[in-house]
Protein backbone atom coordinates (compact mmCIF):
# COMPACT_ATOMS: atom_id res chain seq x y z
CA UNK A 1 0.00 0.00 0.00
CA UNK A 2 2.57 2.51 0.73
CA UNK A 3 4.36 2.06 -2.89
CA UNK A 4 0.53 2.59 -4.08
CA UNK A 5 0.65 6.11 -2.10
CA UNK A 6 3.53 6.69 -3.29
CA UNK A 7 2.35 6.75 -6.90
CA UNK A 8 -0.16 9.46 -5.74
CA UNK A 9 2.07 11.53 -4.01
CA UNK A 10 3.88 11.86 -7.15
CA UNK A 11 1.60 12.95 -9.34
CA UNK A 12 0.34 15.62 -7.05
CA UNK A 13 3.65 16.99 -6.92
CA UNK A 14 3.79 16.87 -10.64
CA UNK A 15 1.06 18.85 -10.82
CA UNK A 16 1.54 20.98 -8.29
CA UNK A 17 5.06 22.01 -9.81
CA UNK A 18 3.04 22.56 -12.68
CA UNK A 19 0.69 24.98 -11.01
CA UNK A 20 3.07 26.87 -9.50
CA UNK A 21 4.86 27.67 -12.83
CA UNK A 22 2.23 30.35 -12.80
CA UNK A 23 0.61 30.59 -9.11
CA UNK A 24 3.28 31.66 -6.42
CA UNK A 25 2.79 31.62 -2.99
CA UNK A 26 -0.31 29.76 -2.60
CA UNK A 27 0.78 25.94 -1.86
CA UNK A 28 -2.12 25.11 0.33
CA UNK A 29 -4.93 26.08 -1.73
CA UNK A 30 -2.95 24.44 -4.45
CA UNK A 31 -2.89 21.20 -2.10
CA UNK A 32 -6.45 21.75 -1.36
CA UNK A 33 -7.85 21.55 -4.69
CA UNK A 34 -5.91 18.36 -4.88
CA UNK A 35 -7.13 16.95 -2.23
CA UNK A 36 -10.82 17.81 -3.06
CA UNK A 37 -9.89 16.58 -6.76
CA UNK A 38 -8.78 12.91 -5.32
CA UNK A 39 -12.16 12.72 -2.91
CA UNK A 40 -14.45 13.49 -6.06
CA UNK A 41 -15.29 16.50 -3.28
CA UNK A 42 -16.75 20.11 -4.58
CA UNK A 43 -14.17 23.15 -3.61
CA UNK A 44 -15.25 26.87 -2.97
CA UNK A 45 -12.34 29.04 -3.29
CA UNK A 46 -13.25 32.89 -1.36
CA UNK A 47 -11.23 35.37 -1.79
CA UNK A 48 -11.46 39.67 -2.80
CA UNK A 49 -10.92 40.45 -6.45
CA UNK A 50 -7.44 39.81 -7.93
CA UNK A 51 -5.91 37.43 -5.71
CA UNK A 52 -5.93 34.70 -8.49
CA UNK A 53 -8.98 32.46 -7.37
CA UNK A 54 -10.07 32.10 -11.12
CA UNK A 55 -6.25 31.71 -12.05
CA UNK A 56 -5.57 29.14 -9.75
CA UNK A 57 -8.93 27.10 -10.78
CA UNK A 58 -8.02 27.11 -14.78
CA UNK A 59 -4.74 26.41 -13.71
CA UNK A 60 -5.39 22.86 -11.62
CA UNK A 61 -8.09 21.99 -14.08
CA UNK A 62 -4.83 22.25 -16.71
CA UNK A 63 -3.20 19.72 -15.53
CA UNK A 64 -6.32 17.01 -15.27
CA UNK A 65 -6.80 15.64 -18.91
CA UNK A 66 -10.58 16.20 -19.01
CA UNK A 67 -13.62 18.20 -20.48
CA UNK A 68 -13.29 21.54 -19.06
CA UNK A 69 -16.46 24.39 -19.02
CA UNK A 70 -16.76 27.71 -16.95
CA UNK A 71 -20.03 29.59 -16.19
CA UNK A 72 -18.93 33.31 -15.44
CA UNK A 73 -22.45 33.92 -12.95
CA UNK A 74 -24.23 37.30 -13.10
CA UNK A 75 -27.06 38.75 -11.55
CA UNK A 76 -28.89 37.92 -14.74
CA UNK A 77 -27.96 34.35 -14.66
CA UNK A 78 -30.86 32.28 -14.93
CA UNK A 79 -31.04 28.14 -14.15
CA UNK A 80 -31.47 27.26 -17.61
CA UNK A 81 -28.02 29.05 -18.65
CA UNK A 82 -26.13 26.66 -17.19
CA UNK A 83 -28.74 23.35 -16.82
CA UNK A 84 -30.18 23.89 -21.04
CA UNK A 85 -32.74 23.46 -21.88
CA UNK A 86 -35.31 21.95 -24.45
CA UNK A 87 -35.73 23.48 -27.92
CA UNK A 88 -38.64 22.73 -30.35
CA UNK A 89 -36.94 21.07 -33.39
CA UNK A 90 -38.96 19.60 -36.35
CA UNK A 91 -42.21 19.71 -34.13
CA UNK A 92 -40.27 18.16 -31.12
CA UNK A 93 -38.62 19.10 -28.06
CA UNK A 94 -34.91 18.03 -28.03
CA UNK A 95 -32.51 18.90 -25.14
CA UNK A 96 -29.51 21.02 -25.44
CA UNK A 97 -27.39 20.42 -22.63
CA UNK A 98 -25.88 23.70 -20.84
CA UNK A 99 -22.28 24.56 -19.50
CA UNK A 100 -22.60 21.86 -16.52
CA UNK A 101 -22.43 18.74 -18.81
CA UNK A 102 -18.52 18.92 -18.32
CA UNK A 103 -15.64 16.92 -16.04
CA UNK A 104 -14.76 20.21 -13.95
CA UNK A 105 -16.68 23.04 -14.00
CA UNK A 106 -15.60 26.78 -12.91
CA UNK A 107 -18.17 28.18 -11.04
CA UNK A 108 -17.48 31.65 -11.44
CA UNK A 109 -17.63 34.53 -8.79
CA UNK A 110 -20.85 32.15 -8.14
CA UNK A 111 -22.03 34.78 -5.68
CA UNK A 112 -22.80 36.88 -7.81
CA UNK A 113 -26.13 35.54 -8.83
CA UNK A 114 -29.49 35.39 -7.18
CA UNK A 115 -30.01 32.07 -4.87
CA UNK A 116 -32.42 30.51 -7.35
CA UNK A 117 -29.55 30.40 -10.04
CA UNK A 118 -26.93 29.10 -7.54
CA UNK A 119 -29.20 26.41 -6.55
CA UNK A 120 -29.56 25.01 -10.13
CA UNK A 121 -26.78 23.47 -9.00
CA UNK A 122 -27.55 21.45 -6.11
CA UNK A 123 -29.28 17.95 -7.69
CA UNK A 124 -25.57 18.34 -9.70
CA UNK A 125 -23.23 18.51 -6.95
CA UNK A 126 -24.92 15.54 -4.93
CA UNK A 127 -26.35 13.46 -6.90
CA UNK A 128 -24.27 13.77 -10.22
CA UNK A 129 -27.56 14.73 -11.93
CA UNK A 130 -29.72 16.84 -13.78
CA UNK A 131 -33.56 17.01 -14.23
CA UNK A 132 -35.12 19.34 -16.77
CA UNK A 133 -38.39 18.62 -18.16
CA UNK A 134 -39.01 16.13 -16.13
CA UNK A 135 -36.11 14.04 -17.64
CA UNK A 136 -33.38 13.15 -15.77
CA UNK A 137 -29.52 13.41 -17.06
CA UNK A 138 -26.68 11.88 -16.03
CA UNK A 139 -23.61 13.84 -15.65
CA UNK A 140 -20.02 13.05 -15.83
CA UNK A 141 -18.57 10.52 -13.50
CA UNK A 142 -15.69 12.92 -13.12
CA UNK A 143 -17.98 15.77 -12.30
CA UNK A 144 -16.55 18.36 -10.22
CA UNK A 145 -17.38 21.82 -9.04
CA UNK A 146 -14.59 24.59 -8.21
CA UNK A 147 -16.68 27.83 -7.25
CA UNK A 148 -14.72 31.15 -6.78
CA UNK A 149 -16.39 33.47 -4.92
CA UNK A 150 -16.02 37.51 -3.40
CA UNK A 151 -16.44 37.95 0.70
CA UNK A 152 -20.10 38.06 1.30
CA UNK A 153 -19.75 41.69 2.53
CA UNK A 154 -18.52 43.14 -0.91
CA UNK A 155 -21.16 44.73 -3.14
CA UNK A 156 -23.47 43.04 -5.77
CA UNK A 157 -23.03 39.43 -3.57
CA UNK A 158 -25.46 37.20 -2.32
CA UNK A 159 -25.02 34.80 0.23
CA UNK A 160 -25.03 31.13 -0.99
CA UNK A 161 -28.11 28.80 0.22
CA UNK A 162 -27.22 27.01 3.53
CA UNK A 163 -28.75 23.17 1.56
CA UNK A 164 -25.89 24.34 -1.47
CA UNK A 165 -22.93 25.54 0.23
CA UNK A 166 -23.19 22.19 2.30
CA UNK A 167 -22.98 20.12 -0.79
CA UNK A 168 -18.84 21.91 -0.91
CA UNK A 169 -16.89 19.68 0.56
CA UNK A 170 -14.19 22.28 1.73
CA UNK A 171 -13.79 26.43 1.31
CA UNK A 172 -11.17 27.81 1.14
CA UNK A 173 -10.01 31.49 1.86
CA UNK A 174 -7.23 32.80 -0.58
CA UNK A 175 -5.33 35.64 1.37
CA UNK A 176 -2.76 38.52 -0.30
CA UNK A 177 0.45 36.83 -1.14
CA UNK A 178 3.81 37.52 1.10
CA UNK A 179 5.89 40.40 0.04
CA UNK A 180 8.44 38.18 -1.68
CA UNK A 181 5.62 36.03 -3.49
CA UNK A 182 4.05 39.16 -4.75
CA UNK A 183 7.10 40.93 -5.86
CA UNK A 184 7.36 37.66 -8.01
CA UNK A 185 4.57 38.19 -9.09
CA UNK A 186 5.38 41.52 -10.42
CA UNK A 187 8.53 40.78 -11.95
CA UNK A 188 7.07 37.52 -14.20
CA UNK A 189 4.35 39.57 -15.18
CA UNK A 190 6.32 42.50 -16.63
CA UNK A 191 9.13 40.54 -18.39
CA UNK A 192 9.38 38.94 -21.56
CA UNK A 193 11.83 35.65 -21.02
CA UNK A 194 10.21 34.22 -17.89
CA UNK A 195 6.28 35.57 -18.52
CA UNK A 196 3.97 31.99 -18.41
CA UNK A 197 0.18 31.36 -19.04
CA UNK A 198 -1.91 28.66 -17.96
CA UNK A 199 -1.05 27.26 -21.77
CA UNK A 200 2.06 26.39 -20.67
CA UNK A 201 0.99 23.92 -17.82
CA UNK A 202 0.80 20.37 -18.58
CA UNK A 203 -1.10 17.32 -18.00
CA UNK A 204 -0.11 15.48 -15.31
CA UNK A 205 -3.63 13.04 -14.73
CA UNK A 206 -5.89 11.73 -17.26
CA UNK A 207 -9.32 10.21 -16.85
CA UNK A 208 -8.43 6.67 -16.58
CA UNK A 209 -5.40 7.60 -13.98
CA UNK A 210 -7.43 9.94 -12.07
CA UNK A 211 -10.17 7.44 -11.19
CA UNK A 212 -7.02 4.87 -10.06
CA UNK A 213 -5.84 7.63 -7.55
CA UNK A 214 -8.89 7.94 -6.31
CA UNK A 215 -9.53 4.47 -5.68
CA UNK A 216 -5.93 4.29 -4.02
CA UNK A 217 -7.33 7.42 -1.86
CA UNK A 218 -9.93 5.50 -0.63
CA UNK A 219 -7.55 2.53 0.62
CA UNK A 220 -6.17 4.86 2.89
CA UNK A 221 -6.37 3.10 6.48
CA UNK A 222 -8.64 5.52 9.49
CA UNK A 223 -8.24 3.89 13.10
CA UNK A 224 -10.63 3.58 15.58
CA UNK A 225 -9.22 6.09 17.93
CA UNK A 226 -9.41 9.08 14.71
CA UNK A 227 -12.36 8.30 13.44
CA UNK A 228 -13.65 8.81 16.76
CA UNK A 229 -11.79 11.95 17.34
CA UNK A 230 -13.09 13.07 14.15
CA UNK A 231 -16.88 12.36 15.22
CA UNK A 232 -16.18 14.08 18.10
CA UNK A 233 -15.15 17.38 16.86
CA UNK A 234 -18.43 17.34 14.17
CA UNK A 235 -20.71 16.68 17.28
CA UNK A 236 -18.70 19.30 19.34
CA UNK A 237 -19.89 21.65 16.67
CA UNK A 238 -24.02 21.58 17.61
CA UNK A 239 -22.88 21.76 21.24
CA UNK A 240 -20.81 25.17 21.35
CA UNK A 241 -22.06 28.18 22.55
CA UNK A 242 -21.64 30.60 19.69
CA UNK A 243 -23.10 28.11 17.29
CA UNK A 244 -26.62 27.85 15.91
CA UNK A 245 -26.73 25.19 13.89
CA UNK A 246 -23.47 23.17 13.78
CA UNK A 247 -21.96 20.85 11.13
CA UNK A 248 -23.90 18.01 9.36
CA UNK A 249 -22.60 14.44 9.51
CA UNK A 250 -21.72 14.59 5.58
CA UNK A 251 -19.36 17.08 7.36
CA UNK A 252 -17.89 14.26 8.93
CA UNK A 253 -17.52 12.19 5.96
CA UNK A 254 -16.02 14.84 3.88
CA UNK A 255 -13.54 15.34 6.82
CA UNK A 256 -12.33 11.71 6.65
CA UNK A 257 -12.28 11.80 3.00
CA UNK A 258 -10.02 15.20 2.55
CA UNK A 259 -7.86 13.10 5.40
CA UNK A 260 -7.10 10.48 3.32
CA UNK A 261 -6.24 11.95 0.23
CA UNK A 262 -4.07 14.49 2.49
CA UNK A 263 -2.39 11.23 3.86
CA UNK A 264 -1.96 10.00 0.31
CA UNK A 265 -0.55 13.19 -0.59
CA UNK A 266 2.14 12.83 1.83
CA UNK A 267 3.06 9.08 0.84
CA UNK A 268 1.24 7.97 3.88
CA UNK A 269 -1.26 4.62 3.84
CA UNK A 270 -3.39 6.11 7.24
CA UNK A 271 -4.31 8.79 8.81
CA UNK A 272 -3.23 10.80 11.89
CA UNK A 273 -4.89 13.20 14.52
CA UNK A 274 -2.82 16.17 12.49
CA UNK A 275 -4.56 15.32 9.46
CA UNK A 276 -8.05 16.19 11.18
CA UNK A 277 -6.34 19.40 12.51
CA UNK A 278 -4.93 20.35 9.35
CA UNK A 279 -8.57 20.37 7.18
CA UNK A 280 -11.01 20.75 9.62
CA UNK A 281 -10.91 24.37 9.22
CA UNK A 282 -11.76 23.94 5.02
CA UNK A 283 -14.69 20.98 5.78
CA UNK A 284 -16.37 23.21 8.53
CA UNK A 285 -15.71 26.54 8.41
CA UNK A 286 -18.73 27.41 6.14
CA UNK A 287 -21.08 24.55 7.56
CA UNK A 288 -21.26 26.52 10.92
CA UNK A 289 -24.45 29.05 11.25
CA UNK A 290 -23.39 31.23 14.35
CA UNK A 291 -25.43 32.72 16.52
CA UNK A 292 -26.61 36.50 15.69
CA UNK A 293 -24.84 37.57 18.94
CA UNK A 294 -21.42 35.86 18.28
CA UNK A 295 -21.44 37.77 14.67
CA UNK A 296 -22.13 40.81 16.64
CA UNK A 297 -19.04 40.08 19.09
CA UNK A 298 -16.42 39.52 15.72
CA UNK A 299 -16.67 35.61 16.77
CA UNK A 300 -16.05 33.68 13.09
CA UNK A 301 -16.59 30.13 12.25
CA UNK A 302 -12.54 29.43 12.25
CA UNK A 303 -12.03 30.97 15.81
CA UNK A 304 -15.26 28.44 17.41
CA UNK A 305 -12.97 25.50 15.60
CA UNK A 306 -10.10 26.38 17.31
CA UNK A 307 -11.87 26.73 20.39
CA UNK A 308 -13.08 23.31 19.77
CA UNK A 309 -9.85 21.62 18.79
CA UNK A 310 -8.29 23.19 21.38
CA UNK A 311 -10.33 21.58 24.12
CA UNK A 312 -10.49 18.21 22.64
CA UNK A 313 -7.93 15.59 23.95
CA UNK A 314 -5.59 14.16 21.17
CA UNK A 315 -5.37 10.12 20.79
CA UNK A 316 -2.02 9.32 20.54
Amino acid sequence: MEDQVGLVQSVVSKGVGEVEKIIFGQRECVISAYVALLSGGHLLLEGVPGLGKTLLAKSIAQTVDCAFGRVQFTPDLMPLDIIGSSILQENRFVFHSGPIFTDLLLADEINRAPSKTQSALLEAMQEGTVTADGVTHQLSDYFTVIATQNPIDQEGTYPLPESEIDRFMMKVVIDFPSEEDELRVMSTHHSRTSALTKDDIQPVIDRTELTNLRNLVMDVSISEDVMTYANSLVRATRQHISVMHGASPRAGISLLKACKASAAIDGRAFITPDDVKRWSLPVLRHRLVLKPGAELSGTSSDDVIRNILATMSVPT
